[in-house]
């Protein structure tokens, strides 16, 4: 993006976001002193948004942090869903269907507006507090014995998902017994600051099985050296385009599309024994046809979230070939997960927060 596509950008945001600020305080009933007060709480949840994306938290307490990012990207879910709602309220008043008064301090309209989006926000947030399991079973001539592998991906540890959180998701990782765990990036959300300060990889180094991951492009966000050395005191195998071979398969780790100069699949590929079973893990699926031509059995990536929300859900399905789910083509299979936590606003309205179990056996065992 150049620097006036930048610019028009930041400027329709501004637009839209003063439009919906603007709609929210006329359509209350409430008295002009309420009006401003919301309009204010608005405002500070729209500069607690702006800090949260730009690394503002840093120089904050922790609990001011948490909160301050709690609370800036719950409004981007709820502005999200203010601006559609406005838009269609314009369009049907425009064509004489809603009346005039529905928008302009009217009980009825808050009631609707105000109650319609709470409900989805609080489905959603449900929803994203709920972790799916997803199973998938894969036969093979290059396994000698059955492996039950967990794969994960998009955790996004930080200023909204805590240590607690975390210690949950271990609970529930250990809880399968795996044999292996595979994480294909964003551990980290925006900041090593928070998982430091909060001890999150003492909580990794209590999985039970050995963990082999790559690198996301939140990673880089963070700042890729202080992610890395994170990974490493957090007991995992950072794979960075390289391999590694364990539980007799080839665990392949590529590193994410922020450095420029990262390797293509079959490059990495050719470096290893294609007798082997070969896992790739590739955080975002852009390049899913490199990993059939490279002939590697299985890539497992995450980054589209699966929309994380809708409507922005039908967006990343239109740009992504598989924005999630399983595919095969030629020799490869794939997964794309939805990812198990989650970036912004801890909310999934349409998809789900998952974590998927691997099971790979012999051929003659199918």
């Amino acid at each position: 993006m150049n620097y006036f596509s930048s610019i028009g950008y930041t400027l329709v945001f501004m637009a839209a976001v003063i439009y919906v600020g603007v709609r929210c305080y006329r359509i209350l009933p409430w008295s002009r002193r309420a009006r401003v007060c919301l309009t204010a709480f608005y405002g500070s949840a729209v500069l607690a948004y702006v800090l949260s994306v730009t690394g503002g938290l840093d120089i904050l307490p922790m609990p001011v942090a948490s909160l301050t990012y709690i609370v800036g990207n719950s409004w981007m879910i709820f502005f999200m869903y203010a601006l559609m709602l406005f838009v269609l309220m314009e369009v049907l008043r425009l064509m004489d269907i809603l009346p005039k008064r529905f928008m302009i301090h009217s009980a009825i309209g808050s009631s609707v507006v105000f109650g319609l989006i709470l409900a989805v926000m609080a489905w959603g947030a449900v929803q994203y507090r709920h972790k799916y399991r997803e199973e998938i079973t894969v036969t093979s001539d290059k396994i000698e014995s059955p492996l039950k592998i967990v794969l994960m991906s998009d955790l996004h540890i930080g200023y909204h998902n805590r240590r607690a959180t975390l210690a949950r998701w271990v609970d529930m990782i250990n809880g399968e017994n795996p044999d292996l765990i595979l994480i294909a990036g964003d551990i980290i959300d925006r900041s090593t600051r928070a998982v430091v300060d909060d001890g999150d990889a003492a909580e990794f180094r209590r999985l039970k099985a050995p963990v082999y991951a790559c690198l996301g492009n939140h990673e880089y966000y963070a700042g890729v050296e202080k992610s890395i050395e994170f990974y490493k005191d957090a007991g995992i195998h950072l794979l960075k385009d390289s391999s590694a071979v364990v539980c007799g398969i080839t665990v392949i780790g590529r590193d994410d599309a922020k450095d420029s100069l990262r390797m293509r699949p079959y490059l990495l590929a050719r470096k290893t024994n294609p007798d082997t079973f070969r896992i790739m893990l590739d955080h975002r699926p852009d390049t899913l046809s490199e990993a059939s031509l490279a002939k590697v059995d299985f890539q497992f990536s995450g980054h589209t979230h699966g929309g994380q929300v809708w409507p922005v859900s039908w967006l990343v399905a239109l740009r992504n070939e598989l924005p999630y789910g399983y595919m095969e083509k030629g020799s490869t299979r794939y997964y794309v997960t939805s990812g198990l936590g989650i970036w912004g606003g801890r909310f999934r309205i349409g998809t789900r927060s998952e974590y998927l179990v691997l099971y790979l056996k012999p051929e003659e065992e199918s």
